[in-house]
């Protein structure tokens, strides 16, 4: 076993993950009959799996469509990874805070950034849909508690004060800033310190109790029960060890999260974030709800894909540095958002990557996230120092240095006010190697589903009385991931849609 794995290990161990990731295991789980099922413990028109903001938003738009809602979540607190995010919604086109706060937007900036920045082969039909919709959905949100006020944050990073709009992505940087006209999106609930996905899941689970909203906590589900036609039917969970069943008399909404604690599932479908040191999740992000589906026959799709962050800043002077590869080139626009460095070190550098800064741009002393490799006086001892072949790092440092002076980037068009010439010793080298950097990983792949979130089997035929959202889909989020916000964004827009479909459904 590797060091990695061992300090994985511990990690794991740590959080009481490595027990729960181990005992869920990588294979899809075959649904019940229903006719092996004697009696039904619980029955609601729809039954929802999870109790993040992707199963909540479910929850309350069922609630508000007449449907008798029950919600099962693993563990014993509610609000799943959600509460544990900086609760950002990527909103545009206008909402009422973009304009008290002077900024000009519209549907076809937003929706241009998002199909040109995202990856391949988008999900046009999502997309259109939800930026079409991003000012009705702001308003829902309002409505259902969560707070914004008018205050703009400049800094790169999500605010750490109570304002409540920022640009959470790469829209300023090239070449998107020339794609599509940029926009503050970032919607950001007006509390202090980071707490914001603790505030919006506070919002959101009061309002989803105060419809009459059931909710059961500590309970595993584990199988979905079908009937002979392929209909989905209700699920199976186990309450103390005892396994309970639950009929859904017009629909089941899968929305446990995505899978990265379940480090076997990792390692088969997403090598790449399998070796990125921090799993960042809610600890049932097992992968159980796409396991479920997967068994019903549903489709999986993207399963490779997720984010790979590499925090590089704050603070912003750090951007004045250059980011380089094992063979001292640059690759990517040090203003980049951080997981689009962050993907490229992890999927085209093979992990492995440098920051090279001198002593106007380093990090304070202590900054746990980047280990320092080295220092030097020179760019020639620093290159030695680093192992890089003689004469790379120093030609690409004066070739950076340059054209800095005069202001320009045009290898990579790093926006000029981040543009400074490294010369001031000592300079510094810093490893932003996936294994030992703090790199946050979470999972974008999932279950296929419509845009109103039913999910599809393999062939492309909807399963009926079946639904997903979330992360346990493959939903808006892409890789590279573009913009903080488009994750939570998706949970509660389709996880809306979600529910007001199911509730809907023929009992």
């Amino acid at each position: 076993m590797s060091e990695t794995d061992r300090s994985r290990r511990r990690v794991l161990a740590g959080l009481g993950l490595a027990g729960l990731a181990a005992s869920v295991g990588c294979e899809p789980r075959q649904p019940a009959a229903s006719a092996e099922v004697r009696a039904w413990d619980h029955s609601a028109d729809v039954v929802i799996a999870g109790s993040g903001a992707a199963a909540i938003s479910a929850a309350i738009e069922a609630r508000a469509a007449g449907a008798e809602v029950l919600v099962l979540e693993r563990l014993p607190k509610l609000g799943g990874s959600s509460a544990m995010s900086g609760g950002v919604c990527y909103l545009g086109g206008g909402t009422p805070l973009q304009k008290a706060l002077g900024f000009e937007d519209s549907v076809e900036a937003m929706h241009d950034f998002i199909v040109a920045a995202g990856g391949l082969h988008p999900r046009l039909d999502k997309i259109a849909l939800y930026c079409e919709a991003s000012l009705e959905h702001f308003q829902w949100m309002v409505d259902h508690g969560v707070r914004y006020i008018p205050k703009f944050s400049q800094e790169k990073e999500l605010p750490y004060d109570d304002s409540s709009l920022y640009y959470s992505g790469c829209e300023l940087a090239h070449p998107w800033r020339d794609i599509a006209r940029p926009a503050p999106r970032g919607h950001v609930p007006a509390v202090m310190g980071h707490t914001g996905g603790r505030a919006m899941m506070e919002a959101l689970l009061a309002a989803a109790q105060a419809a009459g909203v059931k909710m059961m906590t500590a309970v595993s589900c584990e199988r979905l029960v079908r009937e002979g036609d392929g209909r989905v039917t209700g699920i199976q969970f186990t309450a103390n060890g005892v396994t309970k069943s639950a009929r859904a008399r017009r629909g089941v909404v899968l929305a446990c999260g995505g899978f990265i604690h379940n480090r076997e599932m990792v390692r088969r479908y997403a090598p790449e974030l399998y070796e990125c040191s921090t799993p960042w999740a809610n600890a049932g992000d097992l992968g159980i709800g796409i396991q479920m589906g997967m068994g019903a026959g549903a489709a999986a799709v993207r399963m490779h894909q997720g984010f790979a962050i590499l925090p590089v800043y704050p603070p912003e002077r750090v951007i004045k540095g250059i980011v380089v590869n094992a063979r001292a080139q640059r690759f990517i626009a040090e203003d980049s958002y951080y997981a689009c460095i962050g993907h490229e070190t992890a999927y085209t550098q093979h992990g492995k990557a440098f920051l090279v800064t001198d002593a106007d741009c380093s990090y304070d002393p202590g900054d746990f996230r980047m280990p320092l490799l080295a220092e030097a006086e020179s760019i020639g001892e620093l290159e030695a120092k680093g192992g890089f072949v003689a004469g790379t790092l120093a030609h690409t440092v004066a070739t950076y240095n340059a054209a800095a002076a005069r202001g320009e980037d045009p290898l990579l068009h790093k926006h000029p006010k981040f543009l400074a010439p490294l010369a001031t010793a000592p300079l510094r080298l810093y490893e932003l190697d996936v294994t030992r950097a703090f790199c946050c990983s979470h999972t974008f792949g999932g279950l296929e589903t419509t845009v109103d979130s039913q999910v599809l089997d393999v062939f492309g035929s909807v399963i009926p009385g079946l639904y997903a959202a979330g992360r346990t889909t493959a939903g808006l989020p892409t890789a590279p991931y573009i913009a903080s916000g488009i994750s939570v964004g998706d949970c509660t827009f389709f996880g809306r849609r979600a529910g007001r479909h199911a509730a809907r459904e023929t009992a």
